[in-house]
């Protein structure tokens, strides 16, 4: 117990399936320093404010758009809601929808409700990915986006993204990118997933994921200043006068940690991190094949497999904090703190528990 009398926070030596991360120790540091300043009064807050425009414009670098537009958000929920709402708010129908594959993020059926839109979830195609011809039968007049998400939270799929650009095209719509989670990693492969691979309007990227910078640090970017505008809200009592965030008060120390981590890592910090996580992910899923497990194959460094209920409800006894998907498959996540060893004690447990049934 220290000084606070609130116990130790949560250790992250068992966490498997969450795709948020131990910070970097410059992010830490940053984070700490900045811990009392508002990016959302920019006017009196400077230093952060200048600090988030640094973030924004090597975010751009990460997804491929120069000269983005954008702010340092509390994390994917909130930046995929602007996308809704900046879809909304800059369409002329009266029943706007969204289209998006039922891998989309629940973080959008939120969005939905709160800005009273109807969201069209279409089924995927059988690698989980979304199926452009089916999402191209979901859209009509009054879709105002179509949703395509780089890094699925259950699977880590790729959507095809210019495909779903051509849809949404056709359809008179935006397109947004879900790239919460992939988006640190997504860069140093072959897959065509940002807005220098297709007409993107919008997108989510979390630096406090694969980015490690510290919690709340989300990304939101738009390739126009006039998705910014559509968000806009005067503040009078600010002496900025104007805001497009979701919120108002924001944290300066997820933009400070954010710049800290972008400077120290990108891009070279964050390709080692990728080529480790993936080869990681690429032994375990090997690892559990060989013990017979139906395992879905990695695509990022994401592995799902079908492990029996009672195994999993006895390796969560043991204290592994672990997850399922929607068809029961045990989730894992290869974040920067999980590591070989770690995955070698969880093995060894599953042996175990398996040779006890």
């Amino acid at each position: 117990m220290d000084a606070t009398g609130l116990g130790e926070p949560q250790s992250f030596e068992r966490v498997l399936s969450s795709m948020c991360t131990e910070p970097h120790p410059l992010a830490r540091q940053a984070a700490e320093r900045f811990l009392a300043t508002n990016p959302g009064d920019p006017e009196t807050y400077r230093t952060v404010a200048e600090l988030e425009t640094e973030v924004v414009e090597r975010l751009g670098d990460v997804v491929g758009l120069d000269s983005p537009s954008g702010y340092v958000a509390t994390g994917g929920t909130e930046a995929n809601l602007q996308a809704v709402r900046a879809a909304r708010n800059l369409s002329d129908t009266d029943a706007p929808n969204v289209v998006a594959p039922a891998s989309a993020h629940f973080s959008f059926s939120k969005a939905a409700d709160v800005l009273d839109v109807e969201l069209r979830l279409v089924e995927l195609d059988e690698d989980f990915r979304a199926d452009p011809d089916a999402m191209r039968a979901a859209t009509d007049t009054d879709t105002v986006l179509v949703v395509g998400v780089a890094g699925t939270t259950e699977y880590g799929r790729v959507d095809p993204i210019p495909d779903l650009g051509e849809v949404a095209a056709d359809a008179g719509a935006r397109l947004h990118v879900d790239a919460a989670w992939g988006g640190f990693l997504l860069p140093f492969t072959e897959w065509e997933w940002n807005f220098a691979d297709a007409p993107v309007d919008t997108m989510t990227v979390d630096p406090h994921k694969h980015g490690m910078a510290a919690i709340p640090s989300g990304g939101f970017l738009a390739r126009e200043e006039a998705t910014l505008d559509a968000l806009t809200v005067g503040t009078p009592y600010l002496e900025s006068g104007t805001q497009a965030s979701l919120t108002g008060t924001r944290s300066g120390a997820g933009v400070a940690s954010a710049a800290a981590v972008l400077r120290e890592l990108w891009p070279e910090g964050y390709r080692s991190e990728y080529e480790r996580a993936s080869d990681l992910a690429a032994w375990f899923a090997a690892e559990l094949d060989g013990r017979g497990y139906d395992v879905v194959s990695p695509t990022l460094p994401l592995v799902s497999a079908d492990v029996p209920e009672a195994t999993f409800e006895a390796l969560r006894e043991r204290g592994w904090r672990i997850s399922r998907t929607a068809a029961d498959e045990l989730r894992v996540v290869c974040m920067p703190h999980v590591e070989e060893g770690m995955l070698r004690s969880f093995l060894a447990d599953l042996d175990d528990v398996e040779s006890k049934a």
